[in-house]
């Protein structure tokens, strides 16, 4: 097959990359961008997750416009040098766009390795060494008691783990239900104080441990909204509550102050889902800033540079905890759990519930089961996608752009996620 850029080396064999294409679908309201490899192989070919919600379009045409035509002739199994390729192609180089697209090549570039070894992508990366991942869900309310409900109906579904999360006045109460606003008199009436949400989110936790049963581990996110000073107060309010991880205490501009937060309290910090490199994340580890690293799988480039960072985890003492909610799609997903079982270092696994459209569209789609999560045993990711499913949801722009718009101080400045 006639190739756009020269093979550099003899391939093991005539396999050819025959296509590279980007589709995006949203059976759950969520855009989701998969890309797909057909290879000169009747029927072989790869899915990969490239999902970046907020900016799908732009990663739609990157990988369908820029890099196909780098990828269209080349042999499938060269993973490394076919994503260092993308990579460097485009000059100034890194950010979300280009590791989604990134990403999408490598995870489909991996489904394809499985399926031509006859084996699931967890076999390729040395096999399991757990059976299955433990994970989180999120529990929200509009009041302190909608929230703990919330939680009992997780634990009765069996979690040990979860996130809680309560309302707070102004669009920055993050991962719950909208409040009316408290600051009628504010020049931003609808807005967001740090200093409410410092004194209200200890109460949760009071509470929390009242209720629910004292085995369930709790997490909590604040969503990146504290100054340094800020993030030792909660850390510290929340220290005789025994939580299992507090979620990005601080925004990316000042994770430099990570290792003075961190060692002025001992709950443990999971941080890193901002992160749109793997270098990023490999700082958050290297100068002792996380307990936990949360990276994106699909901002920081895909399976391979993940690979690298559980690596990197476990040699530093510090343990994963893959970003998986609903802008995650079912192959990234499968990607975040073939490392969970795979790597010593795994710490807990966001999870997400998939509606029953997603499944229609993702056949062999994870389950949940009793609060675990484990990897399909069929060859690749063991996932298909249902191009004329995928066709009856169609993706929209993201409402995050207007949500992000709206979450600012009572002085009306906008507030950092």
């Amino acid at each position: 097959m006639p190739s756009n850029f020269d093979q550099p080396w003899p391939a093991r064999d005539d396999l050819r990359i025959r296509s590279v294409q980007a589709i995006v679908t949203a059976p759950q309201g969520i855009p989701l961008v998969i890309v797909k490899i057909e290879t000169t192989e009747p029927g072989l070919y790869g899915l990969g997750c490239a999902t970046f919600t907020q900016r799908w379009k732009a990663v739609r045409t990157f990988i369908d416009e820029h890099v196909s035509r780098l990828l269209v002739g080349r042999y499938p199994g060269d993973i490394g040098d076919l994503t260092r390729l993308i990579g460097f192609s485009g000059y100034w180089r890194g950010g979300p766009v280009t590791n989604n697209a990134i990403s999408g090549i490598d995870q489909a570039l991996w489904d394809i390795a499985g399926k031509r070894a006859g084996m699931p992508v967890y076999e390729l990366l040395g096999g399991k060494v757990r059976a299955a991942a433990d994970t989180y869900l999120h529990a929200s309310g509009k009041t302190i008691e909608d929230t703990l409900d919330h939680a009992k109906t997780l634990i009765d579904q069996g979690l040990r783990h979860i996130r809680l999360q309560v309302s707070t006045p102004g669009g920055g109460g993050y991962g719950a239900p909208q409040v009316p606003t408290l600051y009628p008199d504010a020049p931003y009436r609808n807005g967001w104080s740090a200093r409410d949400y410092l004194r209200t989110t200890p109460e949760l936790f009071a509470e929390a441990r009242q209720v629910l049963p004292d085995n369930i581990e709790l997490l909590h996110d604040v969503h990146s909204r504290l100054t340094p000073k800020e993030a030792v107060l909660l850390a510290r309010s929340l220290e005789p509550y025994r939580l299992f991880f507090l979620e990005d205490v601080l925004a990316p501009e000042y994770w430099d102050r990570l290792p003075e937060v961190r060692a002025a309290s001992p709950v443990p910090l999971a941080v890193g889902e901002l992160t749109t490199s793997m270098t990023d994340a490999v700082r958050l580890i290297r100068d002792h800033g996380v307990d936990f690293i949360r990276s994106h799988v699909s901002d920081i480039g895909g399976l391979t540079a993940a690979r690298k960072l559980a690596d990197l985890a476990e040699l530093c003492g510090v343990r994963t905890a893959w970003h998986g909610p609903g802008d995650t799609s079912p192959i990234g997903a499968a990607a975040n759990v073939a490392l969970d079982v795979t790597s010593v270092a795994f710490g807990i696994q966001e999870g997400h519930l998939y509606n029953d459209a997603t499944y229609e569209v993702f056949p062999g789609t994870l389950r949940i089961e009793d609060g675990w999560l484990r990897p399909n045993e069929t060859p690749g990711w063991g996932i298909d996608l249902d191009l004329e499913a995928a066709a009856r949801y169609p993706a929209e722009l993201s409402g995050h752009d207007e949500w992000a718009a709206g979450v600012r101080r009572p002085d009306g400045a906008l507030e950092a996620p």
